[in-house]
């Protein structure tokens, strides 16, 4: 399709959109990201990881399951909150990784660092054998109101 100048419209991909939702519990927090995480919307992983911790939250879960698709720019994000966690004397857990950040996460060698899982027990990097599904505590089972959503510049 042409642009309006009359120019082609070549290598033009829509922004990634990413959404962020995030449920309290004391000190603990639920954030479950969905959409895509890559260089334009990690930002908005970072900056819901850093509020979690203004806040005075000091064990975050993540739960990727809704995220389709994680580049190196998302790992960044998580081993920069991991390391301003770990530095607040708090916990992040990353929960149901999509494949993509699996296979990052295992040729990195830090994948035991956000799942709390020995480093054997990873998901497949490949797919192969998909992951069980681990059921969120009870007490972070409760339906969700969006904190921070939209496309990030």
């Amino acid at each position: 399709m042409p642009l309006p100048d009359g120019l082609p419209n070549r290598g033009v991909m829509p922004l990634s959109q990413l959404t962020a939702h995030r449920h309290d519990q004391r000190k603990q927090a639920l954030i479950t990201l969905s959409g895509e995480i890559d260089l334009e919307s990690a930002p908005l992983v970072r900056e819901s990881l850093e509020r979690c911790l203004r806040d005075g939250i000091r064990t975050i879960d993540v739960d990727l399951t809704p995220v389709t698709f994680c580049d190196c720019s998302g790992l960044s994000a998580f081993l920069h909150a991991a390391q301003q966690t770990t530095v607040a004397g708090g916990t992040l857990r990353l929960h149901h990784p999509p494949t993509t950040l699996a296979r990052i996460l295992d040729l990195a060698g830090c994948g035991f660092l956000l799942l709390g899982l020995p480093f054997d027990h990873l998901p497949s990097p490949l797919g192969d054998t998909p992951a069980a599904p681990r059921p969120a505590p009870p007490h972070l089972s409760v339906t969700l109101a969006p904190v921070l959503s939209g496309d990030v510049r």
